[in-house]
């Protein structure tokens, strides 16, 4: 059975907070068939390439099935009954702040809910806090501190209106693939001018007008100079002016700003302030670049600063848009995940806030004050302030600050649970208490995109083993410390519905959250919800904000607010000379506990690496392919080298996603620094200083196999491959005997082998076969290994007698590395039909190969080859 005659399900893809809409199809066999949904508002039928590789991502070799304590499995009333003893005892010993919850935008919004009822409702604690910490926090401040509400103005529709996108601090091409093409058409169909502000040129500077590339944590300064210019040039709205306050302190701070920290030409300033002003219908889309900062709120608003002055706010084509990097943040801002709120944008710090959700929840005494914010919560976990913690599909153990330092506070926490779909994290080996959870198309609720839209995932699957929903999970430890009557759901329908009405609650106190239309919700009519943008209320529905000048601070006026660039908090010196930057990659999302499992993912980038300008490379005898170390003051990474001109003399940048299950010596986080915004908390991720220098290895290795390795070297980093896996390896320590090292790798005692070896120059190829096919080769070199590694990986499992060269046979054409992952179109591929077929353009690329016609995230890499290709035949 195929699986094509079952119906399709509408439903939401679980990345990032674009909210693409998909339409899944179950194989009846446990797989499933997914293609974007052309009905859905966020995406329109488009999908990325990690959406597109949804399918190959729900197998259940890596899940956790049952409930585990202390290493055991173990049923499921014995597991919550542990939970909910041990916090209501900690609760009763030490106080309701001893414990915490460390929550994720994975979770859907009735997920959070309950734990958010839970926790600041019934426990009567505020230490709950949420990954989003690291993502939009600075954004929720800024919000707030201009607009008196964490609202999104505008919408996705003002992307096709808009005359000029302004991308801060963003990636959109590769890290919002889908609102990035659909710039990319508004850019065909009226002409839309687009300026990338980074400091690092991305793929998204391919379609730019203007790339300004700006030093780290200037972005203030910059658009203090705006606003100056923007007065100067009478370019200001004076009528929406008379909406806000804090003008006149507003401009002084911008005129005391001085322009020298921001490190561009003062023409290159000059023509970004003039294209600004003379442009009626302005979108300014940012994200991790503005928002991890410790002058990210600042930042969030120097930008609302120059909409609120020009009224450009609310407008079709008109508005700041902040992107999210996950598909629920936006809701779990809406039901109060963060430290410092409440549920349905209510305030935890005013009292007629707490009052009513009080009475709604009929709860307890709620928390005054805010609870721990992130890093804050493992820095009280490490020392002993925090003595039960509940950690919810998230891995911080990798993904903080200072990871290193985290990954021993939750060690050293005296009760740590962790709920997750596998057991195969960095934090959930930490756990001593493991709980199964359901994971993406095996369980049903709503998520809020970035424009504000709520779409529901939707269950096609059934949940293998003993899993079940957060929000059961969480409801059943309710129940079962003693708050039965608050938590006695029996659906998601039916939190929904009280959630829905606690909304109307807040719209009559006068806050922006409130989709109390959905209250009264049947099962069946929450069961076909289509996408619907909030507000929803008798009165509204969905709509923008804010371009009739009422906002939601107690006078109903938008705070213009006084910001002055501050620096980094890290400085470099001469033990850090170097400004390192953080980040995504095109097809790999988080630590990759979802995308890891992709072949074709993993294809395109399959080891971490760090950029480093070539100036930087040759000062310090760096070669492309070396293994580089990175050193902080806080922790060492070893990455693979790239020399590109893409980042600046003295900055360095490396992905975020690499896990102690992937490449323990890449977990990037550790080397980053825990300061923080001090309004926001967010850390500031994008702004430590490392040294580098060249990891001497005694040997290098590549290794594929058909079966996980045996992988204990000094340097190894993991891939998927459709043949089983492929590693990269390097050892600072001689081995005696490659034959016997390669069968301790690969497993395989008792395996045919065939090798070369030449000890003088350090070289050993290794192939195993058992039961007449490969099960693995090794290749060692005394410097990085030269193979045709995208061959060798499609070779485990055959009959291949001629691995051992490690080249593809002369009568077959080596595709070369993945670029296009959609496709798993290779550079090799595209290089010879450029050259072939006489190819001018990433569009007949697009006909030639298919490459790049799908989510079109490989474009700027299409084009940036083709560039290449032609410059060398032009030499020729």
């Amino acid at each position: 059975m195929d699986g094509s005659g079952l119906p399709e399900t509408r439903s939401t893809c679980p990345y990032c907070g674009v909210g693409c809409g998909v339409l899944l199809r179950p194989d009846g066999q446990g797989g499933l068939a997914v293609r974007g949904d052309p009905e859905h508002p966020a995406n329109f039928g488009r999908l990325c390439s990690k959406g597109s590789a949804l399918g190959e991502t729900v197998g259940l070799g890596h899940r956790l099935l049952m409930p585990r304590v202390t290493g055991k499995d173990t049923d499921w009333p014995s597991a919550l009954q542990l939970v909910a003893d041990r916090f209501t005892r900690t609760i009763a010993e030490h106080g309701p702040d001893s414990v915490a919850f460390y929550v994720s935008g994975q979770m859907l919004t009735e997920d959070y809910y309950i734990a958010n009822k839970l926790m600041k409702g019934f426990i009567g604690s505020a230490n709950i806090d949420t990954n989003s910490r690291l993502c939009m926090a600075s954004s929720v401040a800024g919000h707030k501190r201009a607009f008196g509400s964490d609202t999104v103005p505008g919408t996705y529709e003002d992307i096709d209106a808009a005359d000029l996108v302004v991308l801060v601090g963003s990636n959109l091409a590769w890290c919002h693939p889908v609102l990035y093409q659909r710039l990319l058409a508004a850019r065909k169909a009226r002409g839309t001018r687009i300026v990338v502000i980074d400091p690092r040129r991305t793929a998204s500077c391919d379609g730019a007008d203007m790339h300004l590339a700006l030093q780290p944590g200037s972005d203030v300064a910059l658009f203090n100079r705006l606003f100056i210019t923007l007065w100067q040039g009478g370019a200001l709205d004076k009528d929406f002016i008379r909406h806000t306050t804090g003008f006149d302190a507003a401009l002084q701070a911008a005129q005391n700003d001085p322009s020298a920290p921001i490190g561009l030409a003062e023409a290159d300033i000059a023509a970004f302030c003039a294209l600004w002003m003379r442009t009626e219908k302005i979108v300014t889309i940012y994200s991790q670049g503005v928002n991890q900062s410790t002058s990210g709120a600042d930042k969030v608003n120097a930008i609302l600063n120059c909409h609120l002055v020009t009224g450009r706010i609310g407008k079709p084509g008109c508005g700041p848009l902040s992107v999210t990097g996950q598909p629920n943040a936006m809701g779990g801002r809406e039901v109060g995940g963060l430290a410092n709120m409440l549920a349905c944008h209510l305030d935890l710090e005013n009292a007629d806030h707490r009052s009513v959700v009080r009475g709604f929840w009929g709860a307890g005494p709620l928390p005054e004050a805010p609870g721990l914010k992130a890093v804050d919560m493992f820095r009280a976990a490490g020392d002993g302030r925090i003595k039960a913690l509940w950690i919810i599909h998230t891995n911080p153990a990798v993904s903080m600050p200072e990871a290193d330092a985290v990954r021993d506070a939750i060690a050293a926490c005296p009760f740590t649970v962790v709920s997750d779909i596998t057991d195969q994290t960095d934090t959930a080996r930490l756990a001593d208490v493991l709980l199964p959870a359901t994971a993406w198309a095996e369980k049903d609720g709503t998520v809020t995109n970035s424009d504000r839209t709520i779409s529901r995932q939707r269950r096609v699957l059934a949940a293998p083993g003993q899993a079940r929903p957060d929000w059961d999970i969480l409801a059943e430890v309710g129940r079962r410390m003693g708050f039965e009557a608050a938590f006695d759901f029996a659906s998601e329908a039916e939190i929904f519905r009280e959630y829905a009405a606690l909304s109307g609650l807040a719209g009559q106190m006068g806050r922006d959250f409130d989709i109390s239309a959905l209250s009264t919700l049947s099962d069946a009519a929450y069961n076909d919800l289509s996408p619907q943008r909030w507000p929803l209320t008798r009165a509204r529905s969905g709509g923008r904000f804010f371009a009739d000048g009422q906002f939601f601070t107690p006078d109903g006026k938008a705070r213009l607010l006084p910001v002055s660039c501050k620096p980094p908090a890290a400085r470099t010196e001469p033990r850090y000379p170097f400004r390192l930057n953080t980040g995504r990659v095109r097809d790999q999302w988080h630590t990759m506990t979802r995308t890891a499992l992709s072949p074709r993912l993993s294809a395109h980038l399959a080891e971490p690496f760090v950029d480093i300008h070539p100036q930087d490379a040759e000062r310090l005898s760096l070669a492309r392919s070396d293994l580089v170390t990175l050193q902080s003051p806080h922790g060492r990474a070893i990455l693979r080298a790239r020399i590109t001109d893409a980042v600046q003399v003295g900055q360095v940048f490396a992905p975020m996603h690499w896990t102690g299950e992937t490449a323990p010596s890449a977990r990037i986080d550790a080397l980053v620094a825990a300061a923080c915004d001090p309004v926001s908390g967010q850390p500031e991720s994008k702004a430590s200083v490392v040294a580098l220098a060249r990891f001497d290895a005694a040997w290098y290795g590549f290794a594929v196999a058909r079966d996980p390795m045996v992988l204990s070297s000094d340097y190894w980093a993991l891939a998927r491959t459709s043949r089983g896996y492929r590693a990269e390896l390097a050892g600072v320590r001689a081995i005696a005997d490659w034959e016997v090292e390669a069968r301790r790798l690969f497993g395989a005692p008792d395996a045919r082998l065939v090798s070369m070896l030449d000890a003088k120059a350090g070289n050993a190829r290794i192939v195993l076969y058992q039961d007449g096919v490969m099960i693995g080769a090794l290749f060692v070199a005394a410097t990085p290994v030269a193979v045709m590694r995208d061959y060798l990986a499609t070779l485990p499992g055959t009959d291949s007698a001629g691995a051992i060269t490690g080249r593809t046979p002369p009568d077959m054409a080596d595709p070369g590395p993945v670029l296009c992952a959609c496709f798993g179109v290779g550079v090799n591929s595209i290089v010879t039909a450029i050259e072939a077929q006489g190819l001018i353009s990433v569009e007949q690329i697009g006909a030639a190969l298919g490459a790049g016609t799908n989510c079109g995230s490989c474009r700027p890499e299409l084009a940036d080859l083709l560039g290449r290709v032609r410059a060398r035949e032009a030499a020729e």
